[in-house]
Order: structure tokens, then sequence, then C-alpha cells
């Protein structure tokens, strides 16, 4: 089916970019939220209830594709109203269960179900594919992602430029991964490590959802497999504090409303992404690794911050690519069947390769 017109619900820092991105890529986008953006924009804005069934099941109708920015527990109702009207369906979470349910729907879909198209779940996997394809047999893979403040103040080192609700849950529930060929969960704040990108010194530790569904793909192919957050050194240690010893941990959404309160967003930020797999190839062994810092760039009419266009260009990729016919319109999507190679040749793909550091190592380039 076509993919021409897409409803963009949710229009904070990251859907309202993800929209003008989509216009700009030539897709009729219309944006939603029940509070409309003041700024002049590049699409058309409705006000909608986004909470109740009847709004929602009026906006899937309306379009060929819907894409949620909205916060993960509305996701469900979306794509549920999505599957009935037969649209296309894409969202940014990295919930789980979220995920679980919309795999369903996607049993009976007439259109894509597209579920974590963000940057984790998203771009690590669609990366850490290329990598692993790339290998004749792969012994690990990691990944690692950091949206953090340029500038920490404190000593936890952190802004929420992300949802707060999103972060307590990856902060606190269990983490799938693969360790000696074994695929199982872990606690997340766990598993520390000290690494470096450009210099930075930064720890990471496990966090659920990340990998989406890397574990279940990679499983009997991939030996070790997990997924990290980064940090500044000291603040997972902190969280613990906070959320076990303290016991924030059983008052999910009041921990949400004190650390956003303490650690408000900041438009000065960067995303760190340290992605590597080891390997053979021909009997040698091989490390590959995508390491970047991503920064606030000029995109789209506007100043964006780095955790909004590297959410934003991910999820207009793969919906750009569905369009385009390089990937299917129907089904489910795991992100890691997303080539990697054309998803880098999309117009916001390739705000990817800013800055850039161009390899070839075997079969793949990047």
């Amino acid at each position: 089916m076509a993919l021409d017109s897409i409803a963009v619900l949710g229009l904070g820092k990251v859907g309202a970019l993800a929209a003008r991105l989509l216009a700009d890529a030539g897709f009729e986008v219309t944006g939603f939220d029940a509070r409309l953006p003041k700024e002049t924009l590049t699409y058309g804005i409705e006000a909608v209830d986004l909470t109740k069934a009847k709004d929602l099941k009026k906006v899937a109708t309306a379009c060929d594709g819907v894409l949620s920015c909205l916060p993960y527990a509305l996701n469900k109702s979306v794509a549920a109203a999505a599957h009935v009207a037969g649209a296309h369906y894409f969202d940014l979470t990295e919930d789980v269960s979220t995920t679980n349910a919309i795999r369903e729907l996607a049993k009976t879909a007439r259109g894509l179900m597209a579920p974590q198209c963000g940057l984790a779940p998203g771009l690590v996997g669609i990366v850490g594919a290329a990598q692993v394809g790339a290998f004749d047999e792969c012994r690990a893979l990691r990944l690692r992602v950091g949206a953090l403040p340029r500038n920490p103040q404190g000593l936890m080192g952190y802004a929420f430029n992300w949802s707060p609700e999103g972060v307590v849950n990856e902060y606190l529930n269990d983490c799938e991964v693969i360790e000696q060929g074994v695929r199982k969960f872990v606690s997340s704040m766990e598993w520390h490590e000290t690494l470096y990108v450009e210099g930075v010194a930064l720890e990471a530790f496990t966090t659920s959802g990340g990998l989406g569904t890397l574990c279940e793909t990679f499983h009997g192919k991939v030996a070790n497999l997990d997924y990290k957050s980064m940090r500044y050194p000291g603040h997972m240690r902190l969280m613990n504090f906070f959320f076990h010893e303290l016991l924030m941990r059983e008052r999910r959404e009041l921990a949400g409303e004190i650390l956003t309160h303490a650690k408000p967003p900041v438009n000065d930020d960067v995303v760190y992404v340290h992605i590597s797999s080891e390997g053979t190839i021909e009997g040698r062994l091989t490390r590959r690794e995508f390491v970047r810092a991503y920064r606030p760039i000029d995109v789209a009419g506007t100043v964006a911050t780095a955790i909004a266009w590297t959410t934003s260009a991910s999820v207009a990729s793969v919906i750009s690519l569905v369009r385009d016919g390089v990937l299917p319109n129907r089904g489910f999507l795991k992100q890691e069947d997303v080539p990697l190679e054309p998803f880098l040749e999309t117009p916001t793909g390739r705000l990817f390769q800013i800055p850039t550091r161009r390899y070839t190592d075997g079969a793949a380039s990047f």
C-alpha cells in the first residue's frame, strides 16, 4: 500500500522535527497534539485529544501512515487504531511490552507495523546488524549510547532531554542479553565499564530496551550481545542509590518528577554512539567500530538538539525507505532488517555521516 501521507502524533521537540523532516522529504504531513506549537511550521497541524479512542480512529483513517512520538504508555492505543484503519505504524518506543503488543497486531495488519525506529533501539540495531553481517563468525556485538549535556553540572552529570518515563524504565526494567551463547535477562545498572569517545571518559552500564529484537535475531549467531547506556563517571552509583537505597523504584512516577525537576533539559547536548563488534573474516580475528559524537545542528529550518535530530532523522529515514519500496509495506519490521547503506543514503540518513570517518573492511563500509 502507498505511503504518501503521514500523521505525526505528539509535537514535542522530536515529533515537531520529525514532521519537518518528513515534509521536506515530500510527504504530506499533518501534526496532532493537544497543545500546538507556536512557531511557523512547514506542515498542517490540528489540536486533538490523543488519549481518546474516537480521535485516534479519526486520525488513523485520514492518512497512509501514523508516527507516534507520544509517551510510550499511549503507543498501544495508537498502534491499535492504525491497525484497524489499515495504516502503516511507526514509533520510537524502547518499551518491550509495547513492542510485543504491536508485534501481535502485525500478524493481521494490512500495513507495516514498525516500532523502535529511533536512536536506541533503531539506528544502533541497523549499524550493529551491518557489522555482524560482515563477519564469517561474530563472537561479540556491543552497543553503547549516551544522550548527555555537553557541559554537565553537579555530581549526576545529566539532563533529562528524553522522556523521564522512558529513562526510569531503562534504569529499572531487566535487560535482555546474550552471554556465552545463552539468551537471558540481567539487572539494569550493572556490568559497569569505562570507555572513551573523542577522548572523553564515560562509564557504561546495562539498561533496558536498547536492543529491540536483536537478541532474538542473533541468538545462535552471536556469542555475546548487550546494550549499555553511557554516562559521565559516577552517574550509575548515584542512580542505584536513588532507586534502590531510597526505594524510589517503588514510586516511578514520582522518581521521574524529582529527576526532571532537578535536571531539566538543555539545548547544548551531545549524543555519543559507540558500536563495536569482534569476529573472524577468512580466519582472521577482526574488530569493527562505529564511534560518533553527534551535536546540535541546523536542520529543516531550525536548530535541533542532538537527541532530537538523531531520533527524528532515524525514523524519517525508515519511513522514506518504506515509501520507496526498499522495505516491506506489511507485517512487522525489525530494525536489524533495515539495510545500512540505503538508510545512510536517504536525505536524513546522510546526517549521521556528519562528522564521518569512512573506511572499508570486508563487505560493508561506513
